[in-house]
């Protein structure tokens, strides 16, 4: 058996791993590469093997990072199932086609406008690519066996992190190999703990945050303290979110402010993304795999209005008050956020909050690196507003909580592998564990391949 790391090695992008004997594939996680230029030209590139020799998909969560090259490796001849947890299948019902449309819109735009140096731009997959992967999804509850291939069980644990988010275990000839998928925290204000795992030969886990500590003020006084200044100025918060989790977290901090009257119950809360507004929908269907009790998640959904057209979101950038915008994306690097960056980011008055991690080469992290102007739609759009970020509202474990969860382990694995984290932080991981668990431990390059028997 042997397995092949074919993205989030090196970034935290690009999820993919290839685990393959003589006579079966799997893909695990099937995640696009976002940020820097050069890793966005990797999603372009084939894969090292055929897309219909892959007898089937594993996901740990939906996220893009996670998902999102599903529909092309459908495009490209992938016929197998693709197993996941049955809140990320709804999800990937809403990310996908929505992943799908904004980028025909975008090459769409980029064509009308000229500034794209391919004649015609194209969309790496369409709407309908997206569409048609969807029919290969096979829910799988938590805690259930499943077979992924010939001598592969596999079992879905809990990670936290987002809705669906699963810790995946395969059982097989060369022993069990844990991917710990995205990790959660222990204490995140809506979901659930990380579950424990006990046992693993080999073990896949990501550093995200592998080389530093999550600040540990409290998110509601960080959020308070940012919305007031700015409506004191007569200004508004845009918050680019991601419509998975970061949205639904935020949508409940600010209920919770509204009635604390920490902040005035009166102030218009929008909501600008269609595919965040049902996927918090269905955080009240799946509320079982929340720590919030069911009336605070009906009301965590009742505390924006919902901005579903095109004509409403542009209605928006006409407003100069005070109001909070949360639209999607996280990164700022597609989707309505960035009109409304060109709208509100040149006025002093308003307020740019990010509240998740921002990889390099994507707009917010040039924002919060301190970049005065950002490049939109061929424009060079000034930033004159307030550019913040909300330091404790990760969905991420940090490098404590990471090891944390190590400590659940009852032996040491035969060899461990830090992915999905850029250079420094997983190194710093690695160090971590190597010094403090006395584990094999190693951070694999781009494309290598390791030979789980050996």
């Amino acid at each position: 058996m042997k397995l092949q790391f074919l993205g989030a090695a090196g970034t935290v992008t690009g999820s993919k791993y290839l685990l393959a004997d003589a006579n079966h594939r799997v893909l695990i996680d099937c995640g696009l590469f976002q940020g820097l230029k050069n890793l966005r030209l990797r999603n372009w590139a084939a894969l090292p093997v055929a897309a219909e020799s892959i007898g089937a998909v594993v996901l740990t969560h939906a996220h893009l990072d996670h998902s999102g090259y599903l529909p092309l490796l459908v495009k490209q001849g992938f016929r197998g199932p693709i197993q996941c947890t049955p809140a990320t299948a709804e999800l990937c019902k809403l990310l996908l086609p929505d992943s799908g449309h904004i980028q025909e819109e975008d090459a769409d735009y980029a064509n009308r406008a000229g500034f794209s140096r391919h004649h015609p731009a194209l969309p790496l997959y369409t709407e309908q690519d997206a569409l048609r992967c969807l029919r290969q999804l096979q829910p799988v509850e938590f805690n259930r066996a499943f077979e992924i291939g010939p001598r592969l069980q596999g079992t879905f644990t809990p990670a936290g992190h987002i809705l669906g988010a699963a810790c995946l275990s395969i059982a097989g000839t060369a022993g069990r190999l844990v991917f710990s998928g995205d990790l959660g925290r222990p204490r995140d204000p809506i979901m659930r703990a990380p579950a424990p795992i006990a046992d693993a030969d080999y073990l896949v886990v990501e550093s995200t945050y592998g080389d530093r500590a999550h600040a540990t003020a409290d998110p509601l006084d960080e959020l308070a303290d940012t919305i007031t200044r700015t409506i004191k100025r007569g200004g508004a918060v845009i918050v680019p979110a991601f419509a998975v989790g970061r949205t639904q977290t935020l949508l409940h901090l600010i209920q919770r402010l509204k009635s604390q009257d920490r902040i005035p119950p009166q102030l218009p809360v929008y909501l600008n993304s269609p595919m965040a507004t049902d996927a918090t929908g269905l955080y009240e269907r799946f509320a079982g795999e929340l720590r919030l009790p069911a009336s605070d998640c009906a009301a965590m959904c009742r505390t924006a209005t919902f901005v579903n057209s095109v004509e409403q979101s542009k209605r928006i950038n006409a407003l100069r008050k005070p109001m909070i915008v949360i639209a999607a994306s996280g990164m700022a690097t597609g989707g309505r956020v960035i009109h409304h960056l060109k709208a509100f980011a040149p006025d002093p008055r308003n307020t740019i909050l990010f509240s998740g991690y921002q990889a390099a080469g994507t707009r917010g992290a040039a924002m919060l690196g301190g970049a005065r102007e950002i490049r939109i739609h061929g424009q060079e759009i000034p930033v004159r507003a307030e550019v913040a970020a909300l330091s404790t509202l990760s969905a991420h474990a940090d490098a404590n909580e990471i090891l944390h969860w190590l400590g659940g382990f009852r032996r040491p694995p035969r060899a461990v592998f830090v992915t999905h984290g850029e250079p420094v932080a997983a190194d710093t991981l690695r160090q971590r564990i190597d010094h403090g668990l006395l584990w094999n431990v190693s951070v694999p390059e781009h494309a290598q391949v390791f030979d789980l028997g050996a």
